[in-house]
């Protein structure tokens, strides 16, 4: 992994997350939107805390340092997915 490929994976990654919640805002008007919107700044927040840690990379070792944050985003994207999932859940009254 190189730096070009962590930091398309981020911005598609987060990307897709957030595109996700404008689709449910903008289907389901009014239905936790407070909630979403907190949603995509965390994810906004993911994005910036990620991108700052790429380019703080140590020169030497520098895969290895891009698999964790790899990592990282998946598992973290992951939990906002859990908690998207919750939100359409209890949006639609589910």
């Amino acid at each position: 992994m190189n730096l070009r490929d962590i930091k398309k994976d981020i911005q598609y990654v987060i990307g897709s997350f957030v595109d996700d919640c404008t689709l449910f805002l903008s289907v389901n008007p009014g239905k936790n939107a407070d909630e979403i919107a907190g949603l995509i700044d965390e994810a906004v927040d993911l994005y910036n805390e990620l991108r700052d840690k790429v380019v703080a990379a140590p020169k030497e070792g520098a895969k290895a340092y891009y698999a964790g944050i790899s990592k990282e985003l998946l598992e973290k994207t992951d939990a906002l997915y859990d908690k998207l999932s919750a939100a359409v859940k209890k949006g639609l009254g589910k």
